[in-house]
């Protein structure tokens, strides 16, 4: 059998194939990858020389592990099609027939807002599944992720996840399914938060006289080096605040401003109205 299947090859599983591949940890061979559309199967095929196919089912047969890498729209009629195809019928299973095709391979969903137990109802109680939250750096192998297992996957399975979506970037396993809210509107919403703030930033800029192109290339590196100094730093972020912040200086100035605005309210604001809608988006489900 094959190692890992993608159900789905859109950006996000390119990314975990691309990742996995630079670092050696699979093989092209490894790899099968389903998608509807010609176009991304032909693409994949070329520049990654994985295997593709437009049927489901036969990524379902060849692999030991598969991720579901479709939107969260196509989630319930691929886990339908997957029911289908492993669920033995009641009548097979009083007669002592084989276990559920389910507890032989590792489900993993990147499906926004996709429950376990959603994927419970269709895969079975015991299934091993592993859900994860990536974000978008992934795709430039800078992302976060956070995954949670389901009560049948084992500690391998949850090591076999991490090894993935440590490929892209750093990827961390929690026990509690509800963080994953928290962690939707932290890493999964972040990157958003911080592309509208470079963007304010270098606005502002421009606004002081400075060509926008300039402006737009100050504010991403200042963001870039702020980032790499702090997770260098053994300081905590309020010390190194108060190491640029010098009494009646400038960035004092600034700061008064940003506390005037009530800036860590809004901050404190919006990553609660993503968490409440990432738990509306669950219960919908």
């Amino acid at each position: 059998m094959t190692k890992l299947g993608f159900i789905g090859g859109g950006n996000m599983a390119e990314a975990l194939i691309r990742g996995l591949l630079q670092k050696s940890l699979f093989k092209p061979s490894d790899v099968i990858v389903s998608d509807v559309a010609a176009s991304r199967r032909r693409k994949l095929a070329r520049a990654l020389r994985v295997a593709t196919t437009s049927d489901n089912l036969e990524v379902l047969g060849k692999a030991r592990a598969i991720v579901l890498a479709v939107k969260p729209q196509q989630i319930d009629a691929v886990l339908n099609q997957i029911g289908g195809a492993i669920a033995p019928s009641r009548a097979g299973s009083r007669r002592g027939g084989k276990p559920r095709a389910s507890r032989d391979r590792l489900f993993i969903s990147i499906a926004a807002g996709v429950t376990l137990s959603r994927l419970q109802s269709t895969l079975g109680e015991n299934a091993r599944l592993i859900r994860v939250m990536p974000n978008a750096p992934a795709m430039v192998g800078r992302g976060m992720a956070a995954l949670v297992p389901s009560r049948g996957a084992s500690k391998a399975d949850e090591s076999f996840a991490l090894k993935i979506f440590r490929a892209v970037g750093d990827a961390v396993a929690l026990k509690d399914e509800s963080m994953l809210d928290a962690v939707t509107a932290l890493s999964g919403s972040g990157p958003a938060y911080v592309y509208l703030f470079i963007k304010a930033l270098a606005d502002a800029a421009t606004s002081e006289g400075l060509p926008a192109g300039l402006a737009l290339r100050m504010a991403l590196k200042t963001v870039e080096g702020a980032e790499y100094n702090m997770r260098m730093s053994k300081l905590t972020p309020d010390e190194m605040i108060r190491i640029v912040a010098s009494p009646g200086g400038t960035t004092e100035a600034a700061l008064k401003r940003f506390a005037a605005a009530n800036f860590s309210g809004i901050v404190a604001d919006a990553v609660k109205a993503a968490a409440e809608r990432s738990r509306e988006l669950g219960r919908s489900n």
